[in-house]
């Protein structure tokens, strides 16, 4: 493994801690529904930030939309759409079910389909090879670790929930991981958008680009089209809630800082993953995004703990927490072999 690659997995690992950590500040949300917050996080994070980076820090970023196929332009815009409604029920699976649950099934999911598509379609023969077999051995191991994340988690809202049936959101957690899983499938779209952007990574970097600013038009595009269902449904809410006026009530400040911060980190988190991938190889996409994901599942998990979320649960409850959260440190490790080869 080359330099490059190392530090490509460093940066993932980073990553990695950033998106687990961005639902946090809406802990901190006294005032505004959820659909205010989503929203502000949605324009921060898909729209202001990802356009300000690729026309600010991509060189002749105009032309290198110009210069590459149409059908080039329609990956990342289709992958994007389909990975903006996943973005929307993600924001309400946080909401149903909780940080640990939501991350556990959504990432495990989206992990198994992120990961092995891009390999099946742009290196199948690589799964003949050590690295390929790698691979395919650790995803069933970070299922399962993924598996007892999430079973912890229901186990540990159960038990604050005093037996109640319903979530904090009022839906049962059986409707809760019925989103969480639709929403892992369609949430594997975001590699997909990146992963078959390759055309436009090498336009920008031939137009003198660099490995982290090529990837700013790709993300521009991807998370551009996964603004349009997030906005439609926040839009939706806000006339049916009337919470519009929310924008306008004391406390407003707050409020942004908090939708602005999430924005921060789960972006910063997403721009850190692509320029990682690339630097890591050909293998970026496939075994980058896995260990993005593992590593968001287990920063979602340990802020939880740190934050007391655990306190009040049994030790069984804690006991497997801590099972899966071994099993998926297993995954990793097999993960960061296969890059050996």
């Amino acid at each position: 493994m080359t330099n490059h690659s190392w530090l490509g997995i460093a940066i993932i690992l980073l990553s990695g801690v950033l998106n687990g950590s961005f639902p946090l500040p809406m802990k901190y949300s006294r005032h505004w529904k959820w659909e205010n917050t989503w929203l502000v996080f949605c324009l921060v994070s898909l729209v202001i930030l990802p356009w300000s980076l690729a026309i600010g820090l991509t060189p002749e970023m105009v032309r290198v939309y110009r210069e590459v196929p149409g059908r080039a332009l329609c990956y990342p815009l289709a992958f994007g759409f389909l990975w903006g409604i996943a973005q929307v029920t993600f924001g309400l699976g946080i909401a149903a079910v909780g940080m640990a649950l939501t991350f556990a099934v959504v990432m495990g999911l989206a992990c198994l389909f992120g990961s092995l598509i891009p390999l099946l379609v742009l290196a199948p023969g690589d799964l003949l090879h050590a690295q390929g077999l790698l691979l395919l051995v650790s995803m069933p191991v970070l299922f399962l670790g993924l598996i007892f994340c999430g079973l912890a988690g229901k186990r540990r809202e159960k038990e604050e929930a005093a037996g109640s049936p319903k979530s904090a959101s009022g839906m049962s957690y059986l409707a809760g991981l019925a989103i969480c899983i639709f929403t892992g499938v369609f949430g594997a779209n975001l590699n997909l958008g990146f992963a078959f952007s390759g055309h436009i990574i090498s336009t920008s970097q031939a137009l003198g680009a660099n490995a982290v600013t090529s990837t700013y038009p790709v993300w521009a595009l991807v998370l551009g089209a996964g603004f349009v269902p997030n906005l439609i449904y926040c839009g939706y809410l806000l006339l049916r809630n009337r919470s519009w006026a929310l924008f306008e009530q004391p406390g407003w400040g707050k409020e942004t800082g908090i939708g602005v911060a999430m924005g921060v980190l789960w972006l910063a988190g997403i721009n850190c993953y692509g320029a990682a991938a690339t630097l890591v190889g050909k293998q970026g996409t496939s075994i980058g995004f896995a260990l993005f994901m593992a590593v968001s599942i287990l920063w979602s998990n340990i802020l939880g703990v740190l934050k007391g979320e655990w306190k009040a649960t049994s030790r069984a409850t804690k006991r497997q927490l801590a099972v899966g959260v071994a099993i998926v440190l297993v995954a990793i490790v097999m993960l960061n072999l296969g890059g050996l080869f």
